[in-house]
């Protein structure tokens, strides 16, 4: 549940859950952080990738089954820039794991642009780069 008091979460508390709720694999959690009708953008997305998802049960849809593939264990690098607007954070972050499929190690990089209103993700944009996607993932999923 987000963190603050009779208030909503501010974007950069919500974030911080949500990093939490990654790390216990509780990806259906996660999403629920998300508002009914948010928008989730990857503008770097490879070929065959959605680069918008539209709706909180479009994006459930999307990450089912990320657990089965990603096992996270850190993110050891977490740098949340305040913007002019209250709403949104960007944010620069490092993850750490591993790859389930293989047992190799996953690390990967993100800066992500983040809305939030009303104690939910209204707007996530993702610039993951995908040439840095391990090669373990890439084995895993026969990409």
């Amino acid at each position: 549940m987000p963190t603050g008091t009779s208030s909503a979460p501010t974007p950069s508390e919500l974030f911080r859950d949500g990093i939490q709720l990654l790390l216990t694999d509780d990806v259906a959690r996660w999403v629920e952080l998300f508002a009914e009708d948010a928008v989730a953008e990857f503008p770097f997305a490879p070929e065959g990738y959605p680069r918008r998802v539209e709706g909180r049960a479009a994006l459930g849809e999307y990450l089912r089954g990320l657990g089965s593939h990603i096992e996270y264990q850190a993110f050891p690098y977490m740098d949340i820039h305040e913007t002019a607007d209250p709403e949104t954070i960007v944010v620069e972050f490092a993850a750490k794991g591993r790859v389930v499929a293989t047992d190799g190690p996953f690390e990967m990089t993100y800066i992500a642009v983040i809305t939030a209103k009303d104690g939910r993700f209204t707007r996530y944009r993702d610039y993951w780069n995908p040439m840095a996607v391990p090669g373990s993932l890439t084995e895993a999923v026969g990409a």
